[in-house]
């Protein structure tokens, strides 16, 4: 459910909006600029499918905010990546979706299938757009792979990697997790959380699996849940 975007009302009574900062001077905040939603709506119409499109756009919140604590790291590969990353989930059949990610779904060719169509549509995407060579090869290279590879071709590949698995722990993640499955609250955090935190490569991305883990177990806890 999209988390909502207006008040509903004004406690205070009093209009403090002057007092909001800029958001380019606020850490985390990210607008994807002209170039970025260029590659973003050219990839949507291949991302609806199983919450894939909101799954995105919440990875690329997070792979933002993973480039701006590793200065080393190419936004201009990171990013433009995990935006592609998830395409060839399209061309598998909707309904075998689940049977590929499920756990002991047993069937990795459908994930070579969708990271090996993910890459075709990636550079299809890329050189329609003009991007540079080099760096549409590198992104390529980071999608066809990204689920299977177990070590990280690059800093780049290794954010991309981290981006993913962290929407797994954020709150339209679990509640993506808990539909897939039919699982209560409490269950698909523990289910995820087994399948991310001992699977990061960079130690930021830990430090965000901590904190959205602990929100994550707040919002099941007894006491939260109490408060209706």
């Amino acid at each position: 459910m999209l988390p909502r975007q207006h008040a509903t009302e004004n406690q205070y009574g009093h209009d403090i909006t002057d007092r909001i900062p800029a958001a380019g001077s606020v850490p985390g905040i990210a607008a994807l600029p002209p170039w970025h939603d260029a590659v973003w709506r050219r990839a949507a119409p291949y991302l609806a499918v199983r919450d894939n499109d909101a799954h995105t756009i919440h990875s690329y919140g997070l792979a933002h905010a993973l480039t701006e604590l590793h200065p080393d790291a190419d936004p201009e590969v990171v990013l433009p990546a995990i935006l592609l990353h998830d395409t060839g989930w399209s061309q598998v059949p909707e309904g075998d979706v689940l049977t590929a990610i499920a756990p002991g779904g047993n069937r990795p060719d459908l994930v070579l299938l969708h990271e090996r169509e993910g890459a075709r549509i990636a550079r299809g995407i890329l050189d329609e757009l003009g991007h540079d060579p080099d760096r549409t090869s590198e992104i390529v290279d980071i999608v066809d792979g990204h689920d299977t590879r177990v070590e990280a071709l690059s800093l780049n590949d290794a954010l991309v990697k981290d981006a993913d698995k962290l929407w797994r722990l954020t709150p339209h993640g679990i509640g993506t997790v808990m539909n897939w499955f039919g699982l209560d609250r409490d269950s698909a955090l523990r289910l995820i959380s087994g399948r991310v935190h001992d699977h990061l490569f960079t130690e930021s991305a830990r430090t965000m699996a901590r904190a959205l883990g602990a929100v994550g177990w707040v919002d099941s806890s007894p006491q939260r849940v109490a408060l209706g």
